[in-house]
């Protein structure tokens, strides 16, 4: 595809649409090897402590990732990045053809993990640079929901084929690995969106990014996401526990239900809070989270999985309505050279949120039922989404000064800022 010695791009809409496909293509491979996690519990002797430690593996190195590479398509260009993710996730479904030790799952993925923390900063911001200027809600929609719901339905597709397909431990594997591929080609023709430049090897210097103003505003958001982060991350860590102990099944395919649950209906919830305000859409979001979260554990203690699961899909529709509004928020007023940094530092407290509790869960797995740690997690979720309200509610002193850009550390001005209305109103956009 070459014109005048050029190559030919495909069109905005035509890359937009294969950044979005390859986002949620990323995420889905991530979510094909859940359901066959009961078997490997089985025929390879692989414990809930150790399925607990290869999340928080998945987790951390996805942190790591975003820690690390979250600004490097600021500089190499969205498309490089974005290619690499694609292709190292392809690799991290070769290795789980090849799964038959717990090592072996790990790599795979951590693999995955960083895939995912690479798409999750390039492709995230590639699909807004491209995104058409109307509607405007698109591109929070997008990169707030696609990654949420992509898993479970990798895991719910890897689940129906383990169970009812031929060649039950590597077809999925296979059609996704090809579809990778295949996505990987369709990105190498589509446009770039940003100026390579220098300082390549000083983004990989570990640094969280907080845009000037935005201080406030990424705490509030970030306890959101340990809210909902946090629980997620309690169903793929044990969602065989679940299956297996309270429904007496080890079919993949149930596997996956009971994974996706809190997961699959986010698009809904994203749907929903797009045509809202935004700050009441969040606070609404999070109480409605909240409650779904202690109804599911309650009927986990009953031992009552029809309420479970309806419990869980309400909480999945809250959780796309919570990422879609702080997401939108964040953005509107955010410059296009700091897109991939804010959405590094969203995503690395987020995959944090998950992956603490599930390090610390790993370990209570060895000595207490599956129930009681769901107990903890209702604890964290109502502590995390009160901190994430009231700090939505909480409005500046007159006198406090503007947050800075800063790294590690939060710098402050002396002096106040005339402009009130910028620093308050932000959360009621």
């Amino acid at each position: 595809m070459m014109v005048g010695g050029q190559r030919r791009a495909l069109s905005r809409s035509a890359g937009f649409a294969s950044g979005a496909v390859a986002l949620a293509a990323v995420f889905l491979a991530s979510g094909t090897p859940i359901p066959l996690y009961a078997r490997y519990r089985v025929e390879y002797n692989i414990t809930d402590t150790d399925l607990a430690i290869t999340t928080v593996a998945y987790l951390a190195a996805t942190a790591l990732s975003l820690l690390m590479l979250g600004r490097l398509s600021d500089h190499l260009g969205r498309k490089r990045v974005g290619i690499a993710a694609v292709l190292i996730a392809t690799c991290a479904l070769v290795v789980l053809m090849n799964m038959h030790t717990l090592p072996i799952l790990i790599l795979g993925r951590c693999l995955q993990g960083a895939a995912c923390g690479m798409a999750s900063t390039a492709l995230t911001s590639w699909v807004i640079d491209l995104a058409p200027a109307s509607p405007g809600w698109l591109p929070a929609f997008l990169t707030g929901t696609v990654p949420p719901f992509a898993l479970p339905v990798g895991a719910m597709l890897s689940g129906a084929l383990a169970e009812y397909g031929p060649a039950s431990r590597t077809l999925m594997f296979q059609l996704t690995a090809a579809v990778l591929v295949l996505l990987a080609v369709l990105l190498m023709f589509s446009r770039e969106t940003v100026v390579r430049r220098a300082g390549a090897i000083r983004s990989l210097v570990p640094r969280v990014h907080v845009p000037e103003g935005r201080g406030r505003l990424l705490f509030a958001v970030g306890a959101a996401q340990v809210t909902t982060w946090s629980f997620s991350g309690f169903y793929q860590a044990f969602s065989p526990a679940i299956t297996v102990d309270h429904l007496g099944t080890s079919n993949p395919l149930v596997i996956a239900v009971v994974f996706s649950s809190v997961v699959v209906l986010s698009p809904l919830g994203g749907l929903l809070a797009g045509g809202a305000r935004k700050a009441t859409a969040l606070r609404a979001g999070l109480g409605v989270f909240v409650v779904a979260a202690l109804i599911a554990v309650l009927a986990l203690h009953v031992g009552v999985i029809g309420p479970f699961l309806a419990a869980s899909f309400l909480a999945g529709i809250a959780l796309g309505a919570v990422s879609a509004a702080g997401l939108a928020t964040l953005l509107q007023r955010t410059a296009a050279a700091d897109r991939a940094g804010l959405m590094a530092t969203v995503y690395l407290i987020s995959y944090s949120g998950a992956a603490i509790p599930s390090l610390i869960a790993g370990q209570l797995a060895k000595t207490v039922e599956v129930s009681d740690i769901a107990t903890g997690y209702a604890v964290l979720v109502t502590v995390a989404a009160l901190t994430a309200a009231l700090t939505i509610t909480r409005r500046r002193p007159r006198g406090e000064s503007r947050s800075g850009a800063r790294t590690l550390a939060l710098s402050k001005r002396g002096r106040s800022n005339p402009d009130r209305s910028q620093q308050v109103g932000a959360l009621d956009d």
